[in-house]
């Protein structure tokens, strides 16, 4: 039982860590009033949107997660600077998103956009703008491959490491589901002041995760 205890126990952090990472840095609610002006409010085509996107977010993360660190050996650049590149990405966005209140100008454009879509083009527009650049953006993805980065060596746990990591991003994607599926009675329910709290306890969480991949970055570093 105590083997097993040793071998569950590291798989259920790897788990637990894609999401706690990823979400933060999506941050769902932030894109939900874009998400909800674009289905108008409509129940079947916020549930085909969001399914939708939700795909297109998990291939998007599980790829950078699997060969995101392959493309990065292709041009030179070792892991530990991928750690260190990708955990100032990521503690920058959570800093950001601490002091700021101000909608990103890719979300107001989209959602002037968006408004005057019909069904036909709402589907259309399922990978661009809402899964790239408003919901797995850059930050998202250099997050991803960082990650990535983390999976064991050997064949056999590479194995179980990319498996884990593909299920975490498919909690990851449940909650953007979810979350999509649910933004005009989300948002409603949360009232301004609410959606601004959550905002800022994800941008600290994001901070944190940022500040450990720095980390451990330059520990590996020190250890070359």
């Amino acid at each position: 039982m105590i083997p097993q205890m040793e071998y569950l126990y590291p798989a259920l952090k790897a788990l637990a860590l894609v999401p706690a990472t990823l979400l933060p840095i999506i941050n769902p609610l932030s894109t939900a009033p874009v998400f909800a002006s674009t289905t108008g409010g409509d129940r079947l085509v916020s549930k085909r949107l969001a399914r939708q996107v939700a795909l297109n977010s998990w291939f998007v993360m599980v790829a950078a997660m699997l060969i995101g660190t392959y493309v990065l050996d292709f041009f030179g650049i070792s892991l530990p600077i991928v750690r260190i590149g990708g955990g100032l990405l990521v503690a920058s966005t959570g800093w950001r998103m601490l002091h700021t209140s101000e909608s990103d100008e890719v979300q107001a454009a989209a959602s002037e956009q968006t408004g005057r879509l019909s069904d036909a083009e709402i589907m259309k527009r399922s990978f661009f703008p809402i899964t790239f650049p408003l919901t797995t953006g850059p930050g998202t993805i250099a997050a991803s491959i960082t990650l990535g980065a983390k999976l064991p060596d050997g064949p056999a746990l590479y194995v179980v490491g990319a498996a884990v990591a593909a299920v975490g991003a498919a909690l990851t994607s449940l909650v953007l589901y979810f979350t999509f599926k649910h933004a005009a009675a989300l948002l409603e329910k949360l009232g301004e002041v609410g959606t601004l709290v959550m905002m800022r306890l994800l941008a600290f969480i994001l901070l944190c995760v940022g500040v450990e991949f720095i980390w451990t970055g330059w520990a590996d570093l020190n250890q070359l």
